[in-house]
């Protein structure tokens, strides 16, 4: 039940976080173009929070965070007095109200810059991007990827952690080839091709190296336990951490695989571990439980530490700020790129429909970078930021890039779209949001059941 509520209560923070900061910039170029503001919400329904400003506008936090909302003074919907006919959006220049339309997404594209900026300024510690293992008849495999290399480049663009090789290599999804750029371990850089025929991004899977048939580094797991779940089966029968497993029901265990094979086809039954702890061997009855992800593998509830990382193959990052600033525009940009390159591919049918993620996912996503820190919850917002940005700027009528589409025909004919054909095309652009969020929500139901 606690993940569950972690992974609300940070989908919850990352979403307010992110609708205040788009909400922002329409609010902040509406002031400057002196319009005047009637309500400031984030989130939708019920409020929970309402303060009126000097100004006369509500602000207002509400019960249903999927969203927000700066309310303007319009004639189009309000009764304008005269003397209110000048701060009515509607009143304003067309070139004045595109620039409040366009302010939301864009602060959000400026608000990744500055998270991403941020990160390199606070600085982090990743691992080198050097293959750990490769799976037999495998894509990687038939490219002659090897143990040991390190990937340099993925395409023609340098990656330097993980995240940016899994940026790079999502964004080959629907190709036929995909180049990439290793160091050998004996020092010598070596372009080589995998084969993409046939290959798709799989949206049901988590793991997107292994579905290209390898894995990254990281060092032996041991026999130790370093997390015991106090609710799982581990901690209702007294397992501690620091207890290294020796034998279960009399069979020496000498790795943390060995102890996987041996647990999951055992779901339910009872089995008698034996631990040293503080150098004294005990053994611990445990009837073991139900794999959440799969009730037919067993489950104990515990996790192994790992052995010590090489040192050389830690990298450290700090940046000073203008070289952290450089960063978090480039990086930005590149995520930009890459959304449009997967929302093209969506289109065009090389990327599948079930790729799409909704709430949950997100929710998950939040949760898990959360729990990681305060650098890897940047990151996740970062992204997120830019989906959010790009999205709106989508030329449906419903939603900012509607109205730019919209003020755009305006500002070339000189006249407003009537207000029959605006009707209609919120009516269509509506009924095209909720089908792709049914999706990307059906999907998520069916990833999680």
């Amino acid at each position: 039940m606690l993940p569950i509520l972690w992974n609300i209560a940070s989908f919850v923070l990352a979403l307010s976080i992110l609708v205040a900061v788009h909400e922002w910039g329409h609010y902040y170029v509406a002031k400057l173009c002196k319009v005047k503001i009637l309500k400031f919400s984030i989130g939708f329904g019920k409020p929970l929070y309402k303060k009126t400003t000097s100004s006369g506008m509500e602000f207002i936090i509400a019960g249903i965070p999927m969203g927000g909302y700066v309310r303007m003074l319009d004639g189009r919907v309000d009764q304008v007095s005269t003397q209110d006919l000048d701060v009515a959006f509607d009143q304003k220049p067309v070139g004045q109200r595109m620039a409040i339309v366009a302010a939301g997404p864009i602060v959000n594209f400026i608000f990744a810059v500055f998270a991403l900026m941020a990160v390199g300024m606070i600085g982090s510690e990743t691992s080198k991007t050097i293959v750990g293992e490769v799976y037999s008849n495998s894509i990687a495999s038939q490219s002659e990827l090897t143990v040991g290399d390190e990937i340099l480049k993925v395409g023609n663009r340098e990656v330097g952690d993980w995240q940016e090789v899994s940026i790079e290599m999502v964004s080959f999804s629907g190709d036929t080839t995909m180049p990439i750029t290793v160091k050998s371990p004996n020092g010598v850089t070596i372009e080589k091709q995998l084969d993409l025929n046939g290959w798709k991004l799989n949206p049901d899977s988590t793991d997107l190296f292994a579905d290209l048939g390898f894995s990254p580094f990281s060092p032996e797991l041991t026999t130790t336990l370093g997390l015991v779940d106090s609710e799982a089966p581990a901690g209702l029968a007294g397992f501690q951490v620091n207890d290294e497993i020796l034998k279960i029901d009399g069979t020496p265990m000498s790795n943390w695989g060995q102890i996987v094979e041996y647990l999951e086809p055992r779901p339910n039954q009872n089995l008698i571990v034996e631990v040293m702890r503080e150098g004294q061997v005990l053994e611990v009855p445990v009837q073991l439980g139900k794999n959440p992800q799969d009730e037919n593998k067993g489950y104990l509830g515990v996790s192994p530490f790992r052995e010590a990382w090489p040192q050389e193959y830690i990298v450290e990052t700090k940046l000073g700020p203008i070289e952290a600033f450089t960063n978090g525009v480039e990086s930005t940009w590149r995520l930009m790129t890459v959304t449009l390159e997967m929302l093209g591919k969506l289109v065009t049918g090389d990327l599948s429909v079930k790729s799409l993620s909704g709430p949950i996912s997100i929710a998950q996503g939040a949760g898990a970078n959360a729990s990681y820190g305060l650098v890897p919850f940047l990151g996740f917002l970062a992204i997120i930021s830019v989906n959010l940005g790009i999205i709106n700027l989508l030329p449906l009528p419903i939603l900012d890039g509607g109205h730019l589409f919209y003020f755009t025909i305006e500002w070339i004919t000189g006249k407003p779209v009537s207000e029959a054909v605006q009707d209609i095309g919120f009516k269509v652009g509506g009924v095209i949001l909720f089908a792709v969020m049914a999706t990307a929500i059906f999907n998520d139901i069916v990833r999680h059941t």
